[in-house]
């Protein structure tokens, strides 16, 4: 081949290809053999319960390269425990961007772990993609372009719970524990969305934690005796587990609502007791392995066959094990809408371009959607109540962007 004819070539392959071969192999994180995904999640500390998370999404990519992997790419997926404490998740996640070289990070766990991190990885221009955590300021592509949320923000859920509270006890004298960080702030933006003017009658009693206490008993002590009939939870399963036992024990009977983030039968109701959580609410969007309607649906099937095979022994009453899989499921579609081009900037583009995306685990009519101007995956939820068995829905799906 003389001159002429390789710089012809060259030129076609750069018109034709050149982009996609550049983004599938030069890009940081991929070689023509891998795609390196990074992740943080609390296999220790005060929100150990969500260390499932992490292994399920391990577990799944696992599957993906049995089956052949991304357009001829294994995936070498590389998850470290940050113990849900913001410095170790600064180191945890440079020793990934800096050290590894991972093309992305997915799912970190946490509102104030990722929260640590998200200006060093939109400084450095790496995708933080469908953060494990329901706080606003995943929602906002001007501020941080390379942060996406994935499940429906905590003001969205929060202004849920008031309207339900609204249409059942009109006259509430409702009392709230919340975290001091950005998801406690969060929730009460979320409440006085709806409330407004009218917050500060309705709310009684506010009691917060840090996620370094030990309990929060004496907190729901001081939440009763403000004569409150309902109780809003918003905090990690630790902290709703300790909270569902004292008002048991002190026979409160208040209306409880629960965050959406902590009602795993797993790892918050059986350890609690079930009969100790009956007539509690919260909201779902993912389908409950517990809830018989489930049992010949296809897309559970799916989910549970993968957890025969990859997790054997795992409990399938713990709700982050689907959370997981649709987690997981939505970056999979994602890389397979790369078409081969995996350069960070491509991956940002797609995962903030999905339409309509049904996923096994969703409820039905709950959709995956992104756009370039609004970074809040899912949009749906449904209220439900733990009936002592299992969560029982009710009520319509209700769809908010966001508040």
């Amino acid at each position: 081949m003389d001159r002429r004819t390789l710089l012809m070539f060259a030129a076609a392959t750069a018109l034709g290809g050149g982009q996609r071969a550049f983004g599938a192999a030069e890009a940081p994180g991929v070689t023509n053999t891998e795609i390196k995904i990074g992740n943080t999640s609390p296999y220790s500390g005060p929100a150990s319960a969500f260390g499932v998370v992490g292994l399920a999404l391990s577990a799944f990519f696992r599957q993906v390269n049995d089956n052949g992997g991304i357009a001829g790419r294994k995936i070498n997926f590389i998850s470290l425990d940050d113990a849900y404490s913001p410095p170790k998740t600064v180191e945890q996640t440079r020793r990934l961007v800096e050290g590894d070289e991972v093309a992305f990070i997915l799912n970190g766990i946490g509102s104030a772990p990722q929260s640590s991190v998200q200006r060093y990885m939109n400084q450095r221009k790496v995708p933080q993609l469908f953060v494990g955590a329901g706080v606003d300021k995943w929602s906002q592509p001007d501020a941080f372009p390379w942060s996406i949320g994935w499940q429906p923000t905590f003001r969205t859920e929060a202004a849920i719970y008031a309207k339900y509270i609204d249409s059942v006890r009109p006259n509430a004298r409702v009392a709230m524990l919340h975290s001091t960080d950005d998801a406690g702030k969060d929730y009460v933006a979320g409440l006085r969305s709806v409330w407004r003017d009218g917050m500060e009658k309705k709310i009684v009693k506010m009691a917060t934690y840090e996620t370094s206490d030990p309990t929060v008993e004496s907190q729901i002590v001081a939440l009763q005796a403000s004569g409150a009939d309902v109780l809003v939870i918003t905090a990690t399963p630790k902290y709703v587990a300790q909270s569902i036992r004292k008002v048991y024990e002190l026979n409160w009977k208040p209306l409880t609502l629960i965050t959406n983030t902590s009602i795993s039968v797993a790892a918050v109701i059986n350890p609690v007791g079930p009969e100790k959580a009956v007539g509690i609410v919260s909201t779902g969007y993912l389908k409950d392995n517990a809830d018989p309607v489930w049992n010949d649906d296809p897309g559970m099937n799916e989910w549970r066959s993968f957890m025969k095979q990859y997790m054997p022994g795992a409990d399938l009453g713990d709700s982050n094990y689907i959370f997981a899989y649709s987690v997981a499921g939505t970056a999979l579609h994602v890389l397979k809408q790369c078409d081969g081009d995996f350069s960070r900037e491509n991956i940002m583009r797609q995962a903030t371009n999905i339409r309509n995306l049904a996923l096994p685990g969703l409820l039905p009519g709950v959709l995956i959607n992104t756009e370039p101007t609004n970074f809040r995956p899912v949009r749906q939820m449904q209220l439900q109540r733990w009936t002592g068995t299992r969560w029982e829905r009710f009520g319509g799906l209700i769809e908010g962007s966001g508040i």
